[in-house]
């Protein structure tokens, strides 16, 4: 049968099968819960920084800004794939409609590269003001990064759209079983009754810039970073400076590393199923989760803007003597 043909066949909608080695009703409820309550925390946790940005002008600078972008694509990745998933894992509603599954690729593939490159992005701005704190507010302002995120957002889209156009025409004529938790990339290409190698040499081409350069330009950063920290004679200093920089590299590490594993798991015959899609969840989760925590509630601005917002919104009492 020729691919034309197969396209009169083309499947209407694709079953979401999540974890094959927990299927079990018990297995399902625990891990619904689990990530029901990260779910939560994230939207809290992202959406109180979000709140406290808009509450404070004073923290309407170029660090801030980029901290307030990050917190919004935290929740637009969380949220793009993690109710579905619940609904999976706990009304057994596998069916997503065709047109759903490739938007939701679509979506989650633009997100994660802005994320990605984001942190490249974030990664400067702490450089330049480390490394050159009397030149920072000549070299960084508003305006400056507001074009540098509007190029991670472009980025995103352009690597979504290029991916989803490569998968929209290949004919999907069944299986429609989708061995994962949301419709990534490589699982629902890999059902499409026809040759994939130009998607997969295409996806693994896009997925590998999208993790290395920036990965690459962050560690040059904090290479930087970590050698004027040594230079700093307080030795209190530099323990506080390290303990910053070492929580922003784990939380990279995490993203990028589980995003790497999850794109080479796919070529390496024999891995696990079950560890492959738990790595992608934990890629979703994990720094959408500790973000708000790394980047605002151990920053001592941050804090102190967090009780003004709720002293000014009467949820805590006005009084000097109340200490954060």
């Amino acid at each position: 049968m020729s691919i034309s043909n197969f396209t009169d066949f083309r499947v209407q909608e694709f079953i979401i099968f999540g974890f094959p080695g927990f299927q079990e009703r018990e297995n399902k409820n625990t891990l619904f819960a689990i990530f029901l309550t990260a779910y939560l925390l994230i939207l809290l946790g992202n959406l109180l920084i979000l709140v406290i940005f808009a509450f404070d002008e004073g923290l309407h600078i170029p660090m801030y800004v980029l901290i307030s972008s990050l917190a919004v694509v935290d929740i637009a990745i969380s949220s793009t794939t993690v109710p579905k998933m619940l609904d999976v894992l706990s009304f057994d509603n596998s069916f997503i409609s065709f047109g759903g599954c490739l938007t939701q690729m679509g979506f989650y593939l633009a997100l994660v590269t802005t994320e990605s490159f984001l942190l490249a992005v974030m990664a400067y701005d702490r450089y330049l003001a480390i490394c050159n704190p009397l030149h920072y507010p000549s070299l960084m302002n508003n305006r400056l990064v507001l074009k540098q995120i509007a190029c991670c957002w472009t980025l995103g889209i352009v690597v979504g759209l290029i991916l989803v156009g490569l998968a929209l025409r290949l004919p999907f004529c069944g299986p429609n079983k989708v061995i994962h938790c949301f419709c990534d990339h490589s699982s629902v290409v890999r059902l499409a009754c026809a040759d994939i190698v130009i998607n997969n040499y295409m996806g693994l081409t896009l997925a590998m810039t999208v993790l290395f350069i920036p990965l690459t330009y962050i560690l040059f950063s904090y290479i930087k970073i970590i050698t004027s920290v040594l230079k700093i004679k307080s030795a209190e200093g530099r323990l506080k400076a390290f303990s910053t920089c070492g929580t922003h590299l784990l939380i990279i590490s995490v993203f990028f590393l589980a995003a790497a594993f999850v794109y080479i798991s796919y070529r390496v015959p024999g891995t696990s199923a079950d560890v492959r899609i738990m790595a992608a969840v934990l890629q979703n989760v994990t720094p959408p989760l500790m973000n708000p925590i790394i980047y605002c509630l151990r920053n001592k601005e941050i804090r102190g803007s967090l009780v003004k917002t709720f002293r000014k919104t009467r949820i805590l009492p006005n009084t000097r003597s109340f200490t954060f």
